[in-house]
């Protein structure tokens, strides 16, 4: 049960919160083509981590060939490779998948005792109130563990997702400083987006990390960023234009490909 004091802080944060959405525009998140199509194996797209940075200081997604996972913060973009280590991006590498947003934050809080994922996505859903926008966040702190998985460099013809993630390396980090990258996305965008959470996590000293499967954090502070545009740019290659990007188990899949 919280304590009347971490309610009425709770109840500050969500006024201070309204305050600003007022003065807001709302900003934007920037996709590269959309998440069915990565499920279907459409991984070779033509926009660059130059094109991404033109369009946000924040993200994540994949590389072409689905070379890893993407992460992004502070103007920087590191590739996640298949072996656990982390490298910085080269500015013409290509990504078939990636979200972006130019990250604002419009509150932080920081927590000085244990939280598990759900506790943390439990404080991001309380402090904006409705699950009809979206929310990019980020957490930084000690990571009492972080449970990540790196999707293996894939050779034409492409398997689908499904298929492809069956052999991917899963990695643990105990006790590691890093920062988390996520997004939280409304359930109206399923198949556009994942619905619900997307996070990557690296390490402090940008060595390691990985898609999110499952975490614990020491302590640490949370900065929200609630954004209400969306710019999708999609694909032109042939690919694309024949993939069915409408399964009949797409909510299924999404959840078994994300985790």
């Amino acid at each position: 049960m919280e304590t009347n004091s971490s309610c009425d802080c709770a109840i500050e944060i969500s006024q201070q919160f309204a305050r600003w959405q007022a003065r807001q525009g709302g900003g934007e998140v920037y996709q590269s083509s959309l998440m069915s199509a990565l499920l279907a194996g459409v991984y070779e797209g033509e926009t660059t981590m130059a094109d991404l940075l033109r369009h946000g200081d924040f993200g994540l997604g994949t590389f072409n060939r689905l070379d890893g996972e993407l992460i992004a913060f502070e103007r920087q973009i590191h590739q996640l490779k298949a072996d656990g280590s982390a490298r910085p991006a080269r500015a013409e590498q290509k990504t078939p998948f990636a979200v972006m947003t130019h990250f604002r934050p419009c509150l932080q809080r920081r927590f000085a005792h244990p939280l598990s994922r759900e506790e943390i996505h439990q404080w991001v859903d309380r402090l904006v109130g409705t699950d009809n926008v979206f929310v990019a966040f980020r957490l930084d702190g000690l990571f009492e563990q972080a449970q990540v998985r790196t999707v293996p460099c894939q050779s034409p013809p492409y398997k689908p997702m499904l298929e492809a993630i069956e052999a991917q390396p899963l990695f643990s980090f105990s006790l590691r400083r890093g920062t988390l990258v996520g997004f939280r996305c409304p359930p109206f965008v399923q198949g556009i987006n994942v619905a619900g959470y997307h996070e990557h996590f690296i390490t402090e000293d940008r060595r390691g990390g990985g898609h999110i499967l499952d975490y614990a954090m020491g302590h640490g502070q949370l900065q929200l960023s609630v954004v209400q545009h969306l710019n999708i740019e999609l694909p032109r290659n042939p690919a694309f234009q024949q993939a069915d990007l409408n399964p009949a188990d797409l909510d299924r899949a999404i959840r078994a490909a994300e985790g």
